[in-house]
């Protein structure tokens, strides 16, 4: 402490101004140096800070649009959820009223074909009478001719009856049919 002590008071002794310092002129230059490169700096600084800012603000704002657009997607998806709902609602709707009507219409052809099925038999069993009628009375005849003939044979004598039996036995298909 001496020493500086010494130091200061031989320098207060001599006074030299302070602009003759050597560290003066350091911190002059420093600060020149400072204020010519820091406005500089700062500029740069400043210019990046500020883009930087911009982009940001950028990112938020695209980021705010893509969430709109994101709640306007999902709102357009949830809309359409609902009409396909409403679509299967009617489709549906619609299938089963159709099977209610194809089931009545093929309950009303089941019985239309059972009616007409049943027709059908009748008619067959009417023919197969008509048939069995018609075989029968061809038996019938067929008999009665065979009958009259032996009978006419046995019991008529002569021409007369000889012409009797022709014209009976021509003329009795004809009165049988």
């Amino acid at each position: 402490m001496q020493a500086w002590a010494a130091e200061v008071s031989g320098a207060a002794q001599g006074a030299e101004p302070f602009f003759h310092a050597p560290e003066f002129w350091v911190a002059l230059a420093f600060v020149i140096m400072v204020a010519a490169f820091g406005r500089k700096a700062w500029a740069t600084i400043a210019t990046g800070l500020d883009d930087k800012a911009e982009t940001i603000r950028n990112r938020i704002e695209e980021a705010e649009q893509l969430h709109q657009e994101a709640k306007e997607l999902l709102a357009s998806y949830q809309r359409r959820q609902r009409e396909a709902a409403d679509e299967v609602g009617r489709i549906t709707d619609h299938a089963r009223a159709e099977a209610e009507r194809l089931a009545a219409r093929a309950a009303k052809d089941l019985e239309i074909g059972l009616k007409r099925r049943e027709q059908q038999a009748l008619d067959r069993i009417a023919r197969a009478e008509a048939e069995a009628v018609s075989q029968v009375r061809q038996e019938v005849a067929g008999l009665a001719l065979d009958a009259t003939r032996h009978l006419l044979l046995e019991k008529a004598v002569g021409k007369k009856a000889d012409a009797l039996i022709d014209n009976a036995i021509e003329e009795l298909p004809n009165k049988l049919h």
